[in-house]
């Protein structure tokens, strides 16, 4: 079991880390030519959605990069009280703080699939045909896999409050 979550958690970061680099690429790709198609080449070959592009790309890295950050430990966290207290209360306090992310993480994604949701009643399309809502459909998914993040992570610090690494004593 242990194997398959390895490899199911290397499938995921492989696949996080190909969609920044993408992403990225893409966007660097697209606003280069843009600049250069207007400074050197005086617009002559525009581009109408390019710009809108560029911003649905940006939109697109920023969840994916939270995404990412969330996995890692690496996101905006204040956790002044955890340097001074230690042990299992430092454990405790990131349970409680976790699953308190993992729920306002929920419930924005939530709220955000039911605007995309809505979305897709509306009919509005962007970069000609891609629908409105597709563009946007990132925005909850980012949050439900962030929230799963938070869950996973108090599984773990749960898990080794019950059962501690070899050679580390109990909190």
């Amino acid at each position: 079991m242990k194997k398959a979550l390895e490899k199911l958690e290397r499938a995921g970061r492989f696949a996080e880390n190909t969609a920044l680099v993408v992403l990225l690429g893409t966007m660097i790709l697209v606003a280069v030519f843009q600049i250069v198609n207007r400074q050197l080449l005086g617009s002559m070959f525009a581009i109408p959605w390019a710009d809108e592009l560029v911003r649905f790309i940006v939109l697109w890295l920023a969840m994916v990069g939270s995404i990412a950050a969330c996995r890692d430990n690496k996101h905006i966290r204040i956790d002044a009280i955890t340097h001074v207290l230690s042990g299992a209360v430092v454990t405790w306090i990131k349970i409680v703080v976790d699953v308190f992310a993992a729920a306002v993480c929920a419930t924005i994604g939530w709220q955000a699939f039911r605007l995309v949701r809505e979305e897709v009643s509306w009919g509005d399309y962007v970069i000609g045909d891609v629908p409105l809502w597709l563009a946007h459909a990132v925005v909850p998914l980012a949050f439900f896999l962030i929230s799963y993040q938070f869950l996973v992570r108090v599984l773990r610090l749960a898990y080794g409050l019950v059962r501690p690494e070899a050679g580390e004593a109990a909190p």
